[in-house]
């Protein structure tokens, strides 16, 4: 136990009482709507958040609302957010608890710890915020707060690093209200100690952080570096006949699982610098060709004049381990009319909608910004 530490979760409760932000998830202790909060807050920043909460609380008011919703309105009440595997197993979890608990939420954490996608730090959040239970939540902000409070210079996430921080918060949590002492660490890492050019003068800590006395708070704390991301080249094509656009879903695995996109092929690009355009239209040409191939009409479609692509949208879009640079080309000289309505029986994620009906499906962001793009151009399409 840092014995000298013990007394400064009193003074930072109570500099939160005096200082926190009026958050719409601090004017409530329902529980489901805590945990909906601590979702969306997962590598989210607040003002992004705030009206996706209030969205997702007015469709889906409570556990049971969101157990009975499909995914794809989920998904699509999601949409923009980013991070969508949170949003599946949010309505995962939720169906867990209808059915599994009766609809009551779990009392502990390792209850908690059995619904999908809830981690040792969500579930230490709901616990101590809305149950008042003295149950540490552990995330980046409070390592980041307390590895400069006691200046660890080891790599924050080492197993005797984490240890250390959570003996110190159990002993805060059982000394104080448990809500407030987990969102004033949260308050102070987002506020005042924030990972670059922390605010020390504003600090109510300041005076027993050893970081700020020995002049590093600025260097901790100490992480493992990360490794590059992985970049990807995405070619799409814009197919549309007679007012109707063809979509594909993303499988229900991985990234992005389960949400539609134009139909796309992708590779990974080693190179750097220069244009991905060629490679961009090799790789729209390939999946023209996979599309002939899976249509009904293959031999008919091959006999019409060889068809040529027409670039006319680029995005980027960064992941946290990937990069997306995704170019649509529109086939000039394909026979859609010939594809259009067909089964397509190898071709079974793919579907036409009507082009007005766009944003009814839950669309990743890249591919937002590139139909609102395009759809405000049309006479270009």
């Amino acid at each position: 136990m840092d014995e000298n530490f013990q007394e400064y979760g009193h003074k930072l409760v109570t500099w939160y009482r005096q200082n926190r932000r009026d958050l719409p998830w601090r004017r409530t202790c329902d529980v489901y709507a805590i945990w909906v909060s601590e979702t969306m807050l997962q590598q989210t920043r607040v003002e992004t958040v705030i009206p996706y909460y209030l969205r997702f609380l007015s469709a889906f008011p409570g556990v049971a609302d969101l157990a009975k919703a499909s995914e794809e309105q989920v998904l699509k009440h999601w949409q923009g957010l980013g991070y969508y595997r949170r949003a599946k197993n949010l309505h995962l979890a939720a169906k867990q608890v209808c059915q599994e608990w009766g609809g009551d939420f779990p009392k502990t954490r390792d209850g908690w710890l059995q619904l999908a996608g809830v981690g040792d730090y969500t579930a230490g959040a709901v616990l101590s915020i809305a149950m008042g239970q003295p149950e540490p939540a552990i995330d980046g902000n409070v390592l980041r707060v307390m590895s400069r409070l006691l200046c660890i210079r080891e790599p924050v996430r080492n197993t005797n690093v984490v240890r250390r921080i959570r003996k110190l918060l159990e002993y805060w949590l059982t000394n104080d209200v448990p809500s407030d002492v987990t969102q004033s660490i949260m308050e102070l890492g987002a506020i005042v100690c924030t990972p670059r050019s922390p605010q020390c003068l504003l600090c109510p800590l300041a005076e027993g952080c050893r970081a700020k006395r020995e002049g590093c708070a600025a260097e901790l704390p100490v992480k493992v570096a990360k490794a590059a991301r992985k970049k990807m080249l995405v070619s799409a094509l814009w197919l549309e006949h007679a007012g109707q656009l063809l979509i594909e879903q993303r499988p229900e695995e991985g990234l992005l699982g389960g949400m539609w996109q134009l139909p796309s092929l992708s590779e990974e690009r080693t190179e750097d610098g220069g244009s991905e355009l060629p490679s961009a239209l090799r790789l729209a040409e390939s999946l023209m060709e996979r599309l002939v191939a899976g249509s009904l009409l293959a031999d008919e479609i091959s006999e019409s004049p060889q068809p040529y692509l027409v670039p006319v949208a680029t995005e980027k879009h960064v992941f946290t381990h990937l990069e997306w640079e995704v170019h649509v080309c529109r086939p000039v000289g394909l026979a859609l009319e010939k594809l259009f309505g067909q089964s397509q029986k190898r071709m079974e994620l793919m579907i036409w909608v009507p082009v007005e009906d766009w944003d009814k499906y839950a669309w990743p962001r890249v591919y937002e910004k590139i139909l609102e793009k395009l759809l405000s151009e049309r006479v270009n399409i």
